[in-house]
């Protein structure tokens, strides 16, 4: 049985990535602002036509395929362990861009506590916040699918390769006016 091993144009990935996070060829992503939108399609066709495979499915906006879903997750991967590189070593490496780190949240945690925690993540690492909202039972499976590397969650199981942070619960007080308490439980319905 025969191994093949691909060395992925990074380049090329970079575009991929920006396409489908802009949803357009026509935008001015950062990791492609000096090459013009015909460049970066000329540049993800000819990555799609080296792999035998779509990457990006053209519309409004552009999406990714799964296998570009999938490739976009790696490259967003290698980018963040680039980050953690010592800059001894990241000269020359990292591109002038930050990175970003993609994390699904739940709607209950973005209007509390999660803000917060994340400005001072993006003030210490330097790093950009990309959020998708979902419902904190639901966030793992973005994660398990590649489309976050990162999520605020309530399903006690981890997920293969990640590592679980616990950060706290959240307490919730049932409240209600007594106009609406009377409506809704009163003995005789009234």
């Amino acid at each position: 049985m025969k191994q093949y091993f691909i060395m992925l144009d990074y380049p090329s990935l970079a575009a991929v990535a920006a396409v489908v996070r802009e949803g357009s060829f026509e935008k001015k992503p950062p990791l492609c602002s000096r090459s013009p939108p015909s460049a970066v399609s000329q540049r993800v066709r000819g990555f799609e036509e080296r792999l035998g495979i779509a990457l990006v499915v053209r519309g409004q906006p552009c999406t990714a395929t799964e296998q570009g879903r999938e490739l976009c997750a790696h490259f967003d991967k290698v980018r963040l362990l680039e980050a953690d590189l010592p800059m001894s070593f990241a000269n020359g490496i990292q591109d002038s861009s930050r990175p970003s780190l993609s994390i699904a949240v739940n709607a209950d945690s973005l209007a509390t506590w999660f803000p917060y925690a994340m400005a001072d993540f993006a003030r210490t690492t330097g790093m950009l916040v990309e959020l998708t909202l979902e419902d904190e039972g639901h966030t793992a499976d973005r994660l398990r699918t590649g489309e976050v590397l990162a999520v605020v969650t309530s399903d006690p199981e981890p997920v293969a390769g990640c590592r679980t942070i616990a950060v706290g619960s959240l307490s919730y007080v049932a409240c209600a006016s007594p106009d609406f308490c009377r409506s809704i439980f009163s003995p005789t319905g009234d």
